[in-house]
């Protein structure tokens, strides 16, 4: 199973929301050969770390792509890129945010390194993220941590108390594959 984070908080080209943003980068990973199983409800969340960011709007999408996990990396960081987003301070606003967050089990560079662009996989803070967790829920309920072996369930039940995530829209009718 190959998840991947969706999220944004500022405006886009033509001045597209947030959830304009993150419709728009589902089309195009489909334009780019990555197909989309299933996709959550979008979410609008508090920025983290807290700051006084505008709110994001993140969701979590299964999919299937060809090739190792390095070339869906880069397939998704040229997305972003399209969408005009720019690489800076880790944690600041931006147009869309594409993070890998599984790879079927396999396990990746998970010790803390100074390159953020290295991949982790899983993703190193999935399970401390409520706007993770929550939409990877609804599309994934029985995944397990590769790594710590915890269930969705029990990653919801550690979250720290100060974390903001509302689902802004209806359950989403998923019909594609597995």
């Amino acid at each position: 199973m190959i998840l991947v984070a969706v999220g944004g908080n500022i405006s886009g080209a033509g001045g597209a929301t947030p959830q304009e943003n993150c419709e728009r980068a589902l089309a195009l990973m489909e334009i780019n050969g990555i197909e989309i199983l299933a996709r959550s409800r979008w979410y609008r969340s508090s920025a983290w770390p807290p700051s006084d960011q505008p709110d994001y709007v993140n969701g979590v999408v299964r999919i299937e792509a060809d090739g190792p996990p390095e070339t869906l990396l880069r397939r998704l960081h040229d997305i972003e890129a399209e969408m005009g987003r720019v690489r800076g301070l880790p944690n600041m606003a931006r147009v869309i945010d594409l993070d890998l967050l599984t790879f079927g089990r396999q396990i990746y560079g998970i010790q803390p390194d100074r390159d953020p662009e290295r991949l982790r996989l899983p993703h190193p803070r999935l399970q401390d993220r409520a706007f993770v967790l929550f939409p990877l829920s609804e599309i994934a309920p029985t995944w397990t941590h590769p790594v710590s072996g915890m269930s969705i369930g029990d990653m919801i039940a550690n979250l720290a108390d100060d974390q903001n995530c509302l689902a802004i829209e209806q359950p989403v009718t998923n019909t594609k594959g597995h």
